[in-house]
């Protein structure tokens, strides 16, 4: 059986520059038909590729040889080529020839011979259903994108959710029975496909199909269960906590200034007793205490006497001395004293 993409055998031709012997080659065109809806031939990478390649392909043993219509590119690099569903012919020899040009010389490269029906690719299996019947069993239906459905085989891949490995069934229709269901269990489905041996002979499998699922998930119960208590936890108990913790420090706060008040009382300010004496009455405390006006005007003084003037005037006699008054008895008076002035008094 010949190996899809076999690697090519180099021929280096005489005369050709040592650029080109020592340039990266590609070790190999593969070619793939995707579900028969078209089909890309490669042979390298962008990153590895110097030269210039050119692929030329030809069906049966008979010319004309054509050259690629759509190359692919990558990095400004030839790496393959793409072929529509027209261009593509089954059960026949596939012949490619690419070429190689680095610096004005060619190198030609051929490959082996192809048989394109061998390199069918499918798409994956797609509508995945599961159906219970009566007698505890599972059928799972799928349909394919391959337009030769009759040609494919089919293989299962399934899991229950308490299994550690992955249980793998070939089936030839489209249609797996799965008996003696465990109802406990959650159930996992695969399904791909590859053409069959009556119209290939590929070992191309198609993609996994999106997973179907069946049965009673307690992994999800409990994950739903989990999140419902977090649910609980983050809307309910965390705010009540806070909103009660809250509280007991509030009140831990006033029952503290209360303490503080009673060890250390506050210093009462009086100033704010005597705002009515200076604001209202501006200073009059008469008025700020409430003393009758009657009372008040009693004890203004009120004064009628005329006014006295007091001088000394000097004497016309001249000084004599005073008298001692030591020898008089007590209780007498003594002789009358003169001084150098005459006190006289004016009154009224």
């Amino acid at each position: 059986m010949a190996v899809p993409g076999a690697s090519l055998a180099p021929i280096l031709l005489l005369g050709l520059g040592t650029c080109l012997a020592t340039a990266p080659r590609p070790t190999g065109v593969e070619c793939v038909v995707f579900n028969e809806e078209y089909m890309n031939c490669t042979w390298g990478s962008g990153q590895t590729l110097m030269a210039n390649y050119s692929l030329y392909y030809w069906y049966d043993n008979k010319p004309p040889v054509v050259e690629c219509q759509q190359y692919m590119w990558e990095h400004g690099v030839r790496i393959g080529c793409h072929f529509e569903q027209s261009e593509i012919k089954q059960f026949k020899p596939f012949h490619v020839r690419v070429n190689a040009s680095l610096n004005g010389q060619t190198l030609e490269i051929p490959s082996d011979l192809m048989e394109l029906q061998n390199l069918v690719k499918p798409g994956a299996p797609i509508n995945l259903t599961i159906s219970n019947t009566s007698n505890n069993q599972l059928l799972l239906n799928w349909s394919s994108p391959y337009p030769k459905p009759g040609c494919l085989e089919h293989v299962v891949k399934y899991k229950s959710n308490k299994d550690t490995s992955w249980m793998k069934q070939e089936v030839k229709g489209r249609i797996f029975s799965f008996p003696s269901v465990d109802y406990e269990k959650f159930y996992t489905f695969y399904v791909r496909s590859k053409v069959n041996n009556f119209c290939g002979r590929t070992q191309l499998w198609s993609e996994w199909s999106v997973p179907i699922f069946w049965g009673s998930n307690s992994t999800s119960r409990g994950v739903a269960e989990e999140q419902l208590q977090w649910f609980w936890i983050h809307t309910v108990l965390i705010p009540i906590t806070s909103c009660l913790l809250l509280l007991v420090l509030v009140v831990l706060l006033v029952r503290m200034e209360r303490v503080r008040v009673i060890i250390m009382p506050r210093i009462p300010n009086p100033s704010k007793n005597f705002d009515d004496l200076f604001i209202t009455h501006n200073g009059d405390f008469q008025e700020w205490v409430g003393v009758p006006k009657d009372v008040v005007e009693s004890f203004k003084p009120n004064y009628s006497e005329s006014i006295c003037h007091v001088s000394e005037l000097p004497s016309k006699e001249g000084y004599e001395p005073l008298q001692d008054n030591s020898t008089h008895p007590p209780g007498v008076a003594g002789p009358q004293e003169h001084g150098p002035y005459k006190n006289s008094y004016v009154g009224a």
